[in-house]
C-alpha cells in the first residue's frame, strides 16, 4: 500500500460519515508532493503555506489543492489526534445551500495559535466559533488555551455530529473548562454576553454577516467588555470597518501573502470599541 493510499483511508470509524463534496475526478489523482511530506514538521510547513484557492499553477500545469491540503492535515494532526476535520463539505449536500453561506473549508491547524498569543487569554475568557464546521478551531482553542468556555456554533446537523464525535474521541488534553457544540442558524443564535474572543473562517457573507456583527455589537453594549475578533479569509472586512466599532490590530499571513492584495490565506485580528 502506498503512502497516498494509506492517507486516503477513513481515519477512524467513530466519526460519522457525511457525503463527500462534489469534486472533479482529477482531484483524486495522487499528488507526488503529498507523498513527499512524510514527516509532521514538513507537513506543517507545507499545509500552512498552501493557498486556499482551488488551483495552483506550477510549470504551466494546474495542481488542485483540496486533496493536497486534506492529506497533509491528516498526516500532521488528524491522525495524531484521532479526529476527522480535513475533508471539505458542500452545504448543498445537506440541503442548506444559500448564496450567503460558504461551504466547509477548515482553517489551517495553527491558525488560532498564530493569531492569538496565549498571554492574551485569561481564565474568565469565553471563545466562540461561528460556523464551527467539524470543530477544528474549537479543538485548537480548547487545547491550546485556558478558556473558561469554548463554544462552536454550526448550521449543519451532520457537521455538528462530526464535531461532537471529534471532541469525544480526540486524543488531546483539553485546557478549557467547558467545551460545547451548538447546532443553530447563526441568525437564531443569541450570542452569550460573556464571550470575549470570536473566530470566523468566512462562514457567511452579505446581510447574514452584517446582521451577525450587529448582534455581536449588541452583546458588547449589553455587557461592556473587551472583545477580540479573529477573522480568517476576511472577505467581508469592509462591513466590519463600516460599523466604526472594529479596530484592526494586526494581520497574520504566510510570507508569500505579505504585501499582496488578496485576503485569502490571511488572518486579521480586530478589537471591538
Amino acid at each position: 500500500m502506498t503512502l497516498i493510499d494509506d492517507l486516503a483511508r477513513p481515519q477512524h470509524a467513530a466519526v460519522p460519515s457525511i457525503p463527500a463534496p462534489r469534486t472533479d475526478v482529477r482531484e483524486r489523482i495522487p499528488l507526488l508532493f503529498g507523498a513527499l511530506a512524510t514527516s509532521a514538521p514538513i507537513a506543517l510547513v507545507c499545509e500552512a503555506a498552501l493557498p486556499v484557492e482551488e488551483v495552483l499553477m506550477m510549470g504551466g500545469l494546474p495542481i488542485r489543492l483540496r486533496p493536497l491540503r486534506r492529506r497533509l492535515a491528516r498526516l500532521l494532526y488528524d491522525r495524531r489526534y484521532g479526529v476527522s476535520t480535513a475533508d471539505f463539505a458542500d452545504l448543498a449536500d445537506f440541503g442548506l445551500d444559500h448564496p450567503e453561506r460558504v461551504y466547509y473549508s477548515p482553517a489551517h491547524w495553527g491558525t488560532l495559535r498564530r493569531a492569538l498569543p496565549a498571554r492574551d487569554v485569561a481564565g474568565h475568557d469565553v471563545f466562540l466559533d461561528l460556523g464551527a464546521g467539524k470543530g477544528r478551531m474549537v479543538l485548537e482553542a480548547a487545547s491550546a488555551y485556558a478558556f473558561k468556555r469554548v463554544i462552536g456554533v454550526e448550521l449543519s446537523a451532520e457537521l455538528t455530529e462530526v464535531a461532537r464525535a471529534n471532541l469525544s474521541g480526540a486524543r488531546l488534553r483539553l485546557r478549557a473548562g467547558e467545551v460545547e457544540f451548538v447546532r443553530s442558524d447563526v441568525l437564531d443564535y443569541r450570542i452569550p454576553d460573556d464571550v470575549s474572543v470570536v473566530f470566523l473562517n468566512n462562514p457567511f457573507r452579505g446581510e447574514t454577516f452584517a446582521t451577525t456583527m450587529d448582534r455581536l455589537l449588541d452583546s458588547v453594549d449589553r455587557n461592556p467588555r473587551p472583545l477580540t475578533l479573529i477573522y480568517f479569509n476576511p472577505v467581508e472586512e469592509h462591513r466590519l470597518l463600516r460599523t466604526g466599532r472594529f479596530r484592526h490590530l494586526r494581520t497574520v499571513a504566510p510570507w508569500w501573502r505579505r504585501g499582496g492584495e488578496s485576503v485569502f490565506g490571511t488572518t486579521r485580528v480586530y478589537e471591538v470599541s
